[in-house]
C-alpha cells in the first residue's frame, strides 16, 4: 500500500515502458487513491500505458471508473477497446447504468458498444432497454441488442428475439 503514491507519480515518466509498469502495478495493489491517476493514464499517447490502465481499472473495480472506462471503448487502438471491454465487465454491476444511458448515444457505434457490454455483464435490468434498441434505426445496433438478448437469455428477453427476428 505504501508504493500507490509513489507508483502514480511514475505515471508521468517520460518512458512509456515505465509509465506501463506503473499502471500495471496500480491494478494489482493500488485501491481507491489510483482510480484517478489510472483515469488520466487512460489518455496516454501511448496504447500500451492505456491498455495496461485499462486493465488497471478493471483490476481496482472502483464504479468511479465506468464512464472512463466507456469513453475508452472509442480509443483508436483496438487492444485498448479489447481490455477497456473486459474491464467493465469484471466492475459489472456498477457499469449497467451508464451503459443502459449510452444506449441512447447519438453515435451508431456507441449505441452498439453499449449494447453488446450489457450482455457480457448480463444484468436482467438490461432486457427492457435491449428491447427497445432492438428498433434502433442502425442495423449493428440491433443485431448488437439481439445478441446481448441472447445472452441474457431470461424468458422475456427470448420472446422479444423471437419477435424481432419475424419481423427483421
Amino acid at each position: 500500500r505504501q508504493a500507490v503514491e509513489p507508483l502514480i507519480g511514475v505515471l508521468g515518466d517520460a518512458e512509456w515502458g515505465v509509465r506501463a509498469a506503473a499502471a500495471r502495478a496500480l491494478g494489482e495493489i493500488g485501491g481507491p487513491e489510483a482510480v484517478e491517476p489510472l483515469i488520466g493514464a487512460l489518455g496516454d499517447e501511448n496504447d500500451e500505458v492505456r491498455m495496461m490502465a485499462a486493465r488497471a481499472l478493471g483490476e481496482v473495480g472502483d464504479p468511479e471508473a465506468v464512464a472512463a472506462l466507456i469513453e475508452a471503448l472509442g480509443d483508436e487502438s483496438e487492444r485498448v477497446r479489447v481490455v477497456a471491454a473486459r474491464a467493465l465487465g469484471r466492475i459489472g454491476e456498477p457499469a449497467v447504468g451508464p451503459l443502459i444511458g449510452a444506449l441512447g448515444d447519438a453515435d451508431w457505434r456507441e449505441r452498439a458498444k453499449a449494447a453488446r457490454m450489457l450482455g457480457e455483464i448480463g444484468d436482467r435490468r438490461a432486457v427492457e432497454p435491449l428491447i427497445g434498441a432492438l428498433g434502433d434505426e442502425n442495423w449493428w445496433v440491433r443485431a448488437a441488442a439481439a445478441q446481448a438478448l441472447g445472452k441474457i437469455g431470461t424468458p422475456e428477453a427470448l420472446a422479444a428475439l423471437r419477435e424481432w427476428r419475424q419481423r427483421e
